[in-house]
């Protein structure tokens, strides 16, 4: 990375006891709600950016010696520390910081930014361009005014400072999909890469799928609490490049939903996708309601990668594969070598083998229209008509996402 900042450690913030993370060009703060992801770009802003609202008491983490410290390393060799004792002000030498410019969600539906009085010179062309955009969209929110309209400026507002070139920033954005529909929070995400490759750094935090890439995993920056360890942030290694290739050509925004399960069951294609949420269904369950992603891999040979994926960000899992062999006999090698794959990568305990093959346990024998049978033998089956090896993985998926497997 060329720009922008490089290391990152917060002590006594709030909910951030002591988190250090590593921010790439361009980073996803990913977590559910009240872990601690604004407050972690609420500690960048602190420390970049001068017009940041001051601390108080109540921003010292509860229990703490009720000291704030926020320090970062930045591109180029030099540190800048803040040291703060609420209410009294903060210690902080900007000279030389990067220019920070914070999107709060609160404002995505009026003014996008907080005014600053006196703003960055790096900031000022942004800010007159992202003003221009809310003029074209109407200015500030009045009743009867579509929020959405005025959250399109971010998009459009991007649109421009990416077409002029602007550098030198780090943008700092809570929920950039509030308001828009998918597919301007797909171009968004775009647009974010963009402004990050000119030589800015862009960090985010996102419950969308959208904005997430699971063929950059080190761009994930995946956050939780755990109890009285405050907020605590794990980084995937990236995945290797042969597998960021397949990964990057076959992934949407459905998949990515994986980041954000609590747990995920990895199918081998669209059929299977189609069926389970009726399974969850017969028996009494709604696999989105206890945010079980059923996740189509593209085929068989491709399940290992995204079990190594799960694996990577803590996602509990399920592989469910055909073992596309009678009882008795042995799969031909090049089936037994793909199943002997899914078994070295996920473990044992993380696989459910259908046998011989999903068509043979559903009754869903022959390709012509399978989806449509699927659908029709199992839109409405009753709970003891369900295939015994389909109630077993929802009875594990559902352990798994309530923590009780």
């Amino acid at each position: 990375m060329a720009f922008g900042i490089n290391h990152v450690r917060v002590r006594g913030f709030r909910s951030a006891r002591d988190v250090a993370f590593a921010p790439g060009s361009l980073s996803a703060l990913v977590g559910e709600a009240n872990v601690g992801k604004s407050s972690l770009l609420a500690a960048l802003r602190a420390l970049l950016d001068p017009s940041a609202p001051e601390f108080s008491q109540e921003d010292a983490t509860v229990g703490g010696d009720g000291r704030i410290r926020i320090e970062a390393s930045l591109e180029g060799g030099r540190t800048v520390v803040l040291d703060a004792v609420p209410p009294q002000p903060p210690n902080v030498d900007r000279r030389e910081v990067p220019a920070a410019l914070f999107f709060p969600a609160a404002l995505r539906a009026g003014t996008l930014v907080e005014p600053s009085a006196t703003p960055a010179p790096a900031t000022i062309l942004i800010l007159e361009l992202f003003q221009h955009a809310l003029a074209e969209q109407g200015g500030a929110p009045v009743p009867g005014r579509s929020a959405t309209a005025l959250a399109r400026s971010l998009v459009s507002g991007l649109e421009a400072c990416c077409a002029r070139g602007v550098t030198g920033v780090v943008l700092l954005v809570e929920e950039p999909e509030l308001y828009l529909p998918p597919q301007a929070q797909r171009y968004l995400y775009r647009l974010l890469r963009t402004f990050a490759s000119q030589g800015n750094q862009v960090i985010y935090s996102t419950h969308a799928p959208a904005f997430l890439n699971v063929g950059r995993l080190e761009e994930l920056l995946l956050v939780s609490h755990r109890g009285p360890y405050g907020t605590t942030v794990l980084q995937p290694k990236p995945l290797p490049d042969d597998e960021a290739f397949r990964i990057v050509s076959e992934f949407d925004a459905e998949r990515s939903e994986l980041f954000l399960a609590h747990a995920a069951v990895l199918v081998e294609g669209r059929t299977e996708k189609l069926v389970f949420p009726f399974v969850f269904q017969a028996l009494g369950h709604d696999a989105d309601r206890e945010a079980i992603s059923i996740i189509e891999c593209g085929g068989k040979s491709n399940i290992p990668v995204f079990a190594g994926i799960c694996l990577a960000v803590g996602v509990p899992f399920l592989a469910v594969h055909d073992r596309d062999a009678e009882a008795g006999k042995e799969p031909i090698p090049a089936e037994r070598a793909v199943n002997d794959l899914i078994l070295q990568v996920a473990g044992s305990d993380r696989i459910v083998v259908l046998e011989p093959d999903f068509e043979a346990v559903t009754g869903l024998v022959g390709r012509s229209n399978k989806p449509k049978r699927a659908w029709e033998r199992f839109v409405s089956l009753p709970a003891e008509e369900v295939p015994e090896p389909l109630a077993l993985v929802a009875e594990r998926a559902l352990a798994l996402a309530r923590g009780t497997d």
